[in-house]
Parts: structure tokens; C-alpha cells; sequence
């Protein structure tokens, strides 16, 4: 087999080798050695969501997180547990959240040397949103305590009786399912239990003698469909599947479509949890209990202090109380030197105010609707998912797209001039802003006319 390394690996190889000969160990002995530590390590590639790679080496037993960790230090990103490993099959036109403690070579070892198959380093808001607002994800006409128990769950237990291997929500629903080598799609009603996934030959009947099971989960994960209307012929683009890991081909896919984003999330997150149940309630709480275990600011943030240059001398301020009345007295300064109300000259005051979002990461250019839903998609469809853009169809104007209650809204920013005064408003003027950062931290704090706040923003990074 012959195998690439980076330069610095080879040195180590070579330098591994020349120690080895210099202490007398057999030849033999060194290339064995050698060898068995080289194949600890593996080159993996990852991509963005403009398709730019990195190839990094890694560990054999690396896993989804450790990834995570090493591309977020790497691009010095805020990591805020949300960055996620993602497994993006071409050939098939469907992808997954590879959970944070899977191993990355099991993964890529089931696939095919000539299938294009990827790993993604992206966003994912909605990758544990599920244990905070459960009912967000599960809606009470889908949920309810399988038929041994005979009752209606609780919803402030719900997640708990996920857990839990003794008991387990029973979720139930219409859904299309692709019909095995046929073209087309038929609705019927299934039903997810621990035991797999079931329809019903006969309407809405739950007796064993009308349950067929359609999938179970032992040997299996679960899919988003990309293009299910196109690539499948699906009644609706609301497609997953679900995949046994030895299948290699679309006709081997057991593909479903609902009929609206919420409930493929229902039954999308129900699979989740039934198959890595407890695990993945670990997977979500780990980062929170190392930042209890190990309380410490950022480098950064030890790094700042207070600074008075009002003099001709230049000194640090020691007393943290006349510090924050200074930060106090210059943030106020600002906000009356930005609201027009100060003495800056019009070339300082206008100048920044057109092009300083520029650099912001929520700011995304000349990003079209499409391609704006796609990203807010792609991480995550949860209250709160923002991004800034440019208008299309008014170059002067820009637009607010946002996520709430699992669905895409686009509002237009519109400039408003006032006595030759530049500002921006979402609501035709009534509350205004000099830039549009003033505008983005005001809707982060304050609903507004918007119809929740903007808490995530749609972040794209070069590997």
C-alpha cells in the first residue's frame, strides 16, 4: 500500500529511523516499529460549505468532536458546541450529523472507493436544541407512550423516557414512503418504537397483525434527503431515509417524505435518540461540565486592561471602578458621535457607516434567497438563525433573513435619509439605525417587529 504523510511526518519517520539504527536495533525490528506507529495515524480531508478542503492527520480512533476541536482552534473560531462534523454521501444525495462520539474512520470506512463521499465542518444550531425546548420538536398530536403502557407522556419527561431503556415515546404520523424498485410513492401510517420502525397495511390500526416493520436501527442511521423531489421523485422536499451501513447503493435506501419541515424533525430527532439514546445526552452536556470543572477566561480576555491616554502620559488603570466609569463614558460617546449628534466631521461619520458590516461574519454579500435558506438549513432550523445580505431585487437596500418556528422569513432594510442623514430601518422608518451593526445588536436584544430575536448568525469559514 503506499501511503502520502506530510513533510513533517516523513521527517519524524526519518529521524525515527536514523535514533533506531544509532542505538543497534535490528533493521527489521525498525521498519516494524516504524510502521506500526505510522498506521495510528490517517489523512482525512474535510470540507467547507464553499467546497475548500483541508487535509489533516489524525489519530486512527479520532472522533466527530475531536475534529470539531481541532478545526475550531485551527480557525480560531468561538467555539460554542454548535460546529459539527457532517457525512455528505453525493452519489446518494443525502447526509448526516455524525454524532460527537463517533469514530471518523468507521464512518468513512463504509464508503465505496468510487463514490464521492465527504466530510463537512459546518454549523448546526439544532444539533442538541431537542433537550432544551423539547416541545419545539415534538408536537402533542405525534407523541405518546407506546401501547404496553396505554398512556399519554408527559412532555417535561419526554426527553427522560427517551432515555430510558425500559421505556420509550411511541411517535406516529402519516408519511410518503418510496415503494422498493418502483418509481412511485404511497402514504401510510407509521409508527417508531424501540424496537424499529413499523407502517400499518391498514389505515391507522396499531395491532402486531397490521404492523410491518419498514426499518430498525440496530445496523442503521438515519438521513436527510437533499433534493428528494428531484432526485427521487418525492411529493414533497421534506425527504430522509434510512440507510444501513453496508448499503452502497440508492436503490437499497429505505426513503420516507413528510409533509412539512416539523414533522421530518419529529421523526429525524425520534431516530436520534433511539438509537445513541443516553449517549447522546452526554454528548451534549460534556462541554458545559469541563467549563464547570476548569472555570477560566480566555487568553484574550486576561489579556485586556484598562488604558487612560487623556494625558501626555499614558497609564494604566488599576481601580476597577474608575475603569468601567471610563468604558461607560466612551460607549456613551460613541452612540452620540454615531447618532449624529456629536462633533465628527461628515467624511468620518459616513464613511464607516457604509461599508463596516462588511466584516462582520452575520454579513453575506451578494448571497441569494436560495442560497440564503440553504445556509439556514444547512445550520440549523431553530428561533433565532440570522443572516444579512444584499438585496437582489434593490441594490440600495439589504435584507434580513431569519428562522422562526422551523420556517424562512426575509425582511427588507430599507435607507432612510433624514436631512441628508443616512440611516437603516426594518420598520419604514419608526426606529432607526446609523449602520447596520447598530441595527443587529438592537433585534439581538429587543424582538421588535421581528417575530422572535436574532440569536445565531450563519457563520462560513475558509479551511
Amino acid at each position: 500500500e503506499i501511503r502520502c504523510f506530510p513533510a513533517d511526518t516523513c521527517c519524524w519517520i526519518v529521524s525515527s529511523l536514523f535514533s533506531l539504527k544509532v542505538n543497534g536495533f535490528p533493521t527489521c525490528c525498525m521498519v516494524e516499529i516504524v510502521v506500526n506507529v505510522m498506521f495510528l495515524f490517517q489523512v482525512i480531508k474535510v470540507y467547507n460549505e464553499d467546497n475548500t478542503s483541508k487535509a489533516v492527520e489524525v489519530p486512527t480512533d479520532v472522533t466527530a468532536r475531536d475534529i470539531c476541536q481541532l478545526f475550531v482552534l485551527k480557525n480560531h473560531c468561538i467555539d460554542d458546541h454548535s460546529w459539527t462534523l457532517f457525512e455528505h454521501l453525493s452519489h446518494l444525495g443525502i447526509e448526516r450529523t455524525i454524532e460527537d462520539h463517533e469514530s471518523v474512520m468507521e464512518v468513512s470506512s463504509g464508503w465505496g472507493m468510487d463514490s464521492d463521499s465527504r466530510l463537512y465542518f459546518r454549523k448546526n444550531y439544532a444539533k442538541y436544541e431537542f433537550f432544551k425546548r423539547p416541545l419545539d420538536f415534538f408536537p402533542d398530536h405525534m407523541v405518546s407512550i407506546s401501547t404496553e403502557t396505554n398512556g399519554l407522556v408527559d412532555h417535561s419527561e419526554l426527553i427522560q423516557t427517551f432515555l430510558k431503556s425500559s421505556t420509550c415515546p411511541e411517535i406516529h404520523g402519516y408519511l410518503h414512503a418510496k415503494e422498493q424498485s418502483k418509481k412511485s410513492w404511497k402514504k401510510f401510517y407509521f409508527v417508531l418504537r424501540r424496537s424499529g420502525l413499523y407502517y400499518s397495511n391498514k389505515g391507522t390500526s396499531k395491532e402486531p397483525r397490521h404492523l410491518q416493520l419498514f426499518a430498525d436501527f440496530s445496523d442503521s442511521h438515519v438521513y436527510t434527503v437533499l433534493s428528494a423531489k428531484k432526485l427521487h421523485g418525492a411529493p414533497t422536499e421534506f425527504g430522509f431515509c434510512v440507510k444501513s451501513t453496508k448499503c452502497s447503493s440508492a436503490r437499497d435506501l429505505k426513503l420516507l417524505c413528510a409533509d412539512d419541515e416539523q414533522t421530518r424533525t419529529c421523526w429525524i430527532t425520534a431516530m436520534r435518540l433511539l438509537k445513541f439514546g443516553m449517549q447522546l445526552y452526554q454528548n451534549f452536556v460534556q462541554p458545559y461540565q469541563k467549563q464547570k470543572a476548569s472555570p477560566m477566561r480566555s487568553i484574550s480576555e486576561n489579556s485586556l486592561v484598562a488604558m487612560d491616554f487623556s494625558g501626555q502620559k499614558t497609564r494604566v488603570i488599576e481601580n476597577p471602578s474608575e475603569a468601567l466609569s471610563v468604558a461607560v463614558e466612551e460607549g456613551l460617546s460613541w452612540r452620540v458621535s454615531q447618532d449624529g449628534h456629536g462633533s465628527p466631521s461628515a467624511a468620518q461619520s459616513s464613511v464607516p457607516n457604509i461599508a463596516i458590516h462588511l466584516a462582520q461574519p452575520w454579513f453575506h454579500g451578494k448571497l441569494s434567497r436560495e442560497e440564503a435558506q440553504r445556509l439556514i438549513i444547512q445550520q440549523g432550523l431553530i428561533d433565532g438563525v440570522f443572516l444579512l445580505r444584499d438585496s437582489q431585487s434593490n441594490p440600495k437596500t439589504f435584507v434580513l433573513s431569519l428562522c422562526h418556528m422551523q420556517k424562512i422569513k426575509h425582511f427588507q432594510i430599507l435607507p432612510v435619509d433624514d436631512e441628508g442623514e443616512l440611516f437603516y430601518s426594518l420598520d419604514d422608518g419608526h426606529t432607526r439605525f446609523a449602520d447596520l451593526i447598530q441595527l443587529v445588536e438592537f433585534y439581538q436584544l429587543n424582538r421588535g417587529v421581528l417575530p422572535c430575536k436574532l440569536k445565531h448568525h450563519c457563520a462560513q469559514i475558509t479551511l
